[in-house]
C-alpha cells in the first residue's frame, strides 16, 4: 500500500519578510517588489503566489485581483501619515501651534514613504493606478493633501498666506514631502533626511530659522 503525500507548495524564491508574517503580509512584500520591478501589467496572480511559495489557489483566498493587491499596497503608504495627521490636528489648540503640527505631520509623512517595502510610491505613477478602482486612494491622498494646505495657511507667514491659497500651499507642502520617493531610487534615507524635508516644509510656509527650530524641538517632544 502506498501513501500518498501532501502536496507540498513551490519552493520559495524569496525568504519571508519577517519571522512570524501573516501569509497576506508576504503576498503583499512580493507583490510590491514585482510591481516595482516588472509594473502591474507585466506581473500575474500567478508569479506572484511563486514569489511567495504558495499555490495561486492560496492567494485568491486572501486577494480577489492584483488590482486588490495593489490598492492595499497605496493604501499602506499613505494611511498612516493620514491617521496620524488627523491625530496630530486635534491636538493643536491645547497643546501645540500650527508649525509643530506640520512639521510632526511631514516628519512621519517622511518615515512611512522611507520605510514602505520597495519603495512602493513609485506605483503612483502607474498609469493603471489612475482607474477608477483607486478612486479610494486618491481620495485619502486628497484628505492628507487637504491637511497640509490647512496646517500651512495656519502656519504660513502673511506674505505666503496672501500669495498662496491653502489648497496650492497643500498640494507644494505634499509634493514636496513625497520628493523622497524620488531620492530611494537612488539610495535609502538617513535620520537627517526627515528633518530636512520637514523643514522645508516650514521653510516654504515664510518661517525664519528660529521659528522652525522651535517648531522642530517641539514636534520631537509631541512625537515622542
Amino acid at each position: 500500500m502506498t501513501t500518498t503525500r501532501p502536496r507540498q507548495g513551490r519552493p520559495r524564491h524569496t525568504p519571508p519578510s519577517a519571522p512570524g508574517t501573516s501569509a497576506r503580509e508576504q503576498i503583499l512584500d512580493a507583490a510590491g517588489a514585482l510591481f516595482v520591478e516588472r509594473g502591474v501589467a507585466g506581473t500575474s496572480t500567478r508569479t506572484i503566489a511563486e514569489r511567495v511559495g504558495i499555490r495561486q489557489a492560496s492567494l485568491y483566498y486572501h486577494f480577489s485581483t492584483k488590482e486588490d493587491i495593489l490598492a492595499e499596497l497605496l493604501a499602506t503608504s499613505v494611511r498612516p501619515s493620514l491617521q496620524m495627521v488627523e491625530r496630530i490636528r486635534a491636538l493643536v489648540p491645547e497643546r501645540t501651534d500650527a508649525a509643530t503640527a506640520l512639521y510632526a505631520v511631514a516628519a512621519v509623512d517622511v518615515r512611512t514613504l522611507s520605510r514602505t517595502p520597495y519603495n512602493i510610491g513609485t506605483l503612483y505613477l502607474l498609469p493603471e493606478v489612475r482607474a477608477e478602482r483607486f478612486d479610494a486612494f486618491w481620495a485619502e491622498r486628497g484628505r492628507l493633501q487637504a491637511n497640509y494646505g490647512a496646517l500651512g495657511a495656519l502656519a504660513a507667514s502673511e506674505d505666503v498666506a496672501r500669495s498662496l491659497p491653502a489648497e496650492r500651499l497643500g498640494e507644494l507642502l505634499i509634493q514636496l514631502v513625497e520628493v523622497v520617493i524620488q531620492v530611494r531610487r537612488s539610495r535609502e534615507l538617513e535620520a537627517a533626511d526627515t528633518d530636512a524635508v520637514a523643514s522645508s516644509c516650514l521653510r516654504l510656509c515664510g518661517l525664519a530659522e528660529p521659528a522652525v527650530a522651535a517648531a522642530r524641538d517641539e514636534a520631537r517632544v509631541l512625537l515622542s
